[in-house]
Parts: structure tokens; sequence; C-alpha cells
């Protein structure tokens, strides 16, 4: 890999022209974990599957990080330039065929594929960077990051929303060539090859045992207590092939040269408890953003766009808390203190959303997704921050990509979990009424029943979505109990290593 401080000057590599690119491509793939929320409903409505609802969520979750640690290697084999090509293509492949999908199923899939595209661009845009910024100025680069995930977050709901209020569905996923193929042509221009390699062993017994072990304990989750019942033989042949795979997984990383995940990393206090807190973290915002809309949408009765301007506050108190929160650490040094307010934080907005109704207030709704979002927003950047300033230099990268896998199957796990909740708890409030409607419900179903029907439909919702949000709340509790125990190793200025 080329010495970052050696790397050809702006005069061969155009170095705004990259950063501008990269940051485009990584609001593409940040968006298309939430721009789908606001226009569940719809879809659903569209293709049937309400049961897989959550699918379309989890599968580009589940990808995306299951792919993301393998690109990093394979950078290194290959030129991070050439995977960067390869991470677009298929990110713009799976948004084609999911915007041409015509079944629930067929754009589950395509969402997984788009999933192994957008994990790369998560992973590689800290790489390139690193190969054209010297380490001084890649602080102000990844701020300019953070902005952009800030702005997707803001973004996406809105977007899914306008796009199904004033074209379709499929416009969510269409959108992404256009932008796509201008972003990777510009990073093409700046960004040239240095044909410069590292060695590495890519640990592919290890990536095989995850991706099962994940997958595996994804689809128990999703399927178990709905597609079979939880004692049945698929249900425990499952349960079965998590456990073997994580212990395959836990044997080979043992022995490799060089593992995905060092089990070293948890013997840190940081590492272990910081994953911990993210975890929760991606849990608690991907079920937020996954069901709220389903609320909003059916139970209040309002547009897909509406839904999205509805969520604003949520977003909005997530990035106020994270830029509030990164001033305060770079005025201190410290962080420990901000996961302590941040769970709390969850903990509250958590146990308002338990409360509300079908005739709750915009702002009493506001303020209650405000406060969840100000929680999440003190959690972001401490969990990042805190692991990179922790690990040993060897090993930043490797444990800077196993917080981001930690957060997102944190996400990934949660909807799954929570769409079972949610599914059986509307398949026991309905009774009869279920049957009757088919299993499908969306807005313009709603709009076809009889006010004392559409009253009956509300009122399930509210009841199916209390429970997501007293497991949130548990689940915050939790990390608030841990971010007791995280040691504060104070922050230091020290820059990426070079090479990683």
């Amino acid at each position: 890999m080329a010495d970052p401080l050696s790397s050809p000057p702006a005069e061969t590599q155009s170095i705004k022209m990259v950063i501008a690119s990269v940051a485009v491509l990584l609001l593409l793939a940040s968006l298309d974990q939430t721009i789908v929320s606001t226009a569940l409903p719809t879809i659903v409505a569209d293709l049937g599957g309400l049961e897989h609802l959550s699918w379309v969520v989890t599968a580009y979750i589940l990808a995306s990080t299951i792919a993301a640690p393998l690109y990093g290697k394979l950078g290194d084999l290959y030129g991070r330039r050439n995977m960067v090509f390869v991470s677009v293509g298929l990110f713009l492949l799976g948004s084609t065929l999911c915007g041409m999908a015509q079944t629930m199923e067929f754009l589950i899939a395509a969402r997984a594929l788009q999933g192994l595209g957008g994990g790369g661009l998560f992973v590689l845009a800290l790489s390139v960077i690193g190969d054209v910024i010297p380490a001084r100025d890649r602080g102000k680069v990844q701020g300019v990051f953070a902005a952009v995930f800030s702005l997707s977050s803001v973004m996406g709901p809105l977007l899914g929303g306008w796009f199904v209020d004033a074209l379709s569905w499929h416009w969510i996923f269409f959108i992404n060539l256009p932008l796509g193929a201008l972003a990777v042509a510009g990073f093409a221009m700046g960004f040239s090859p240095t044909g410069k390699r590292a060695k590495h062993r890519i640990d592919w017994a290890g990536a095989a045992a995850l991706t099962l072990s994940l997958a595996s304990l994804t689809l128990m989750t999703s399927l178990g207590g709905r597609t079979f019942a939880w004692d049945s033989a698929p249900a425990l042949g499952l349960i079965a092939l998590c456990i073997a795979a994580t212990v395959s997984f836990i044997a080979i990383e043992r022995r490799a040269p060089e593992p995905i995940l060092p089990l070293s990393l948890f013997t840190l206090n940081v590492f272990v408890f910081t994953s911990i807190i993210g975890f929760v973290v991606g849990a608690v915002l991907f079920g937020a953003v996954t069901f709220l809309p389903l609320y909003l949408q059916i139970t209040k009765g309002i547009s897909p766009t509406a839904s999205g301007l509805m969520l604003v506050p949520m977003t909005a108190g997530i990035v106020i808390a994270s830029t509030a929160s990164g001033q305060f650490m770079g005025r201190t040094g410290r962080y420990r203190i901000l996961p302590m307010i941040g769970t709390v934080l969850a903990l509250v907005g958590s146990l308002l959303l338990t409360r509300i109704q079908r005739d709750t207030g915009t702002v009493a709704f506001g303020l209650s997704i405000a406060v969840l979002g100000l929680g999440l927003g003190c959690i972001f950047p401490v969990v990042m921050t805190a692991v990179q300033n922790a690990v040993p230099r060897a090993q930043l990268g490797t444990a800077t990509a196993a917080s981001v896998m930690f957060r997102q199957i944190g996400g990934s796990l949660a909807v799954a979990v929570f769409g079972a909740v949610f599914t059986a708890r509307m398949a026991t409030v309905l009774g009869d009424q279920a049957t009757a409607l088919g299993g499908e419900i969306g807005p313009q179903i709603m709009a076809t029943l009889p006010p004392a029907q559409q009253e009956i439909v509300a009122n399930a919702i509210v009841t199916a979505i209390h429970p997501i949000f007293w497991v949130t709340a548990a689940m915050a509790l939790m990390a608030f109990c841990f971010s007791l125990l995280l040691a504060e190793v104070p922050l230091t200025n020290r820059m990426v290593p070079k090479g990683e």
C-alpha cells in the first residue's frame, strides 16, 4: 500500500474531487439504510408480504455488515481503486434490481446484493482518504463524512416519503443510478492507481463462519414464532447452527494469521463495552426508523412525506447531540460521561414512546422522539472515538471495522426481532380481522376500510408497537449499566498509522 504522505501530489490526484466523490458514494450507501423506512407501508401494500417487512431493512444491513470486514484486505490485495469499482458496481446493480422488483422476495434478495456493495463503501472510504490526505488533515475530512452520515439520517425518511408521494417507491432505488455514476466517474478521474500492494492472507474460513453465524441467528429471530414454532425442528436447527458456527469462528480466529476479528480485542475494556453500547444504539435507532412510520401512516393516517417530516425531531436531536459531544471530547479529552447521559436519555425517550396513542399530538410525539435522538447522538461519536484511541496502533483499522460491525448487527437483529414481536402482537390483537385483511395493511388498504374497521386496525398498530419500545427501554437501561463499567482512556491526538 502507498504511504499516505508520499502519495502523488494534487496535480495527479485531484484531492477535492476524490473527497467529494467518496462523500456522495457514502451518502448513497448510508441513505439506503433509512430511505426505505417511510416507504415500507406502501411497498407492502404494493408487493404484499407484511410478514417479510423487516427483511427489506435487515437484508441490506446484514449483507453490508458481513461484507465490510473483507473489503479492507481485498483493497490491499487488488487495489482500493479496483475494490471501490466493485463495491459501487454491486451497489448500483442491486439498486436497479430493487427498483424493478415485482415481489417482496425479489426485493429482499436485491437489497442483499445492494448491501454487499454498500458495506464496501463504508470501509473503503477511510482507506482511500488515507491514500490522498496527509495524516494531520484527515480529521477535517472525517468531519465532512460525519456530516454526510448525519445528513443521510435526516434526508432518508424525507426523501423516501417524497418519492412515494410524487413518483413511486421504485424511485427511491433508481435515483442511486445517476448520482452513483457521476460519483464513481469523479472518483476514477481523481484517484490514480498506485500499483503498490501489500501481501495479506484473507481469513476466508473466519468470514464463512461469521456469515453462517449471523445469517442463522437472524433467520431464527425473524421467522421463529411465526413461520415456524420456537420449539420446531427448523428453529432448533438454526439455533444449533448458530452455536456451532460461532464456536467454529472463535476456534478459527485463534489460529488465523490475520483474523478478521482478533480475539485479543476482547481483552480491552473500552472495545468490549463500546461494542455493547454500539450494539444497543443500532438496535434502538433502526427499531425506531422502521416501525414509527407504520404508526404515523396507518394509525395517524398521514402521508409518507408527512411521516418523514414527523421524524425530523429525532434526527435533529442526533445531529445536535453528536456535534455537542464531539466538541466536548475535543475540549476536555474525556468521553465516559457521554454514554451515561445518552443511555439515560434513550431510556426516557423509549419510555415516552410506550405511551403514544392514536390521539397523541404532534408536539408530544416530536418531544418524545427528540429525547430519543438526543440520547443516541450523545453515544454515536463516543463509540468510534474511544475505540480508536484505546486500541494498539496496529489494530486501529480492524477495531474500527469491528465496532461498526457490532452496531450494524444490533440494527439488523433488532429489526428482525422487533418485526417478529410486532407481527405476532398484531395477529393476536386483530384475531379474525387479520384473516379478513389477508395479512396486508397499508395506507391504501386502510382507506378502503369502513370507519369501524379502521379504528380496530389503528388501535392494533398502537398496541403492537408499544412492546417494541419497552424492549428498547430495557436495552437502554442495560447499556447504562455497562457504561458505568467503561474505562476512560484520555483522548490523544494520535494519527492513523501509515498503511492502515
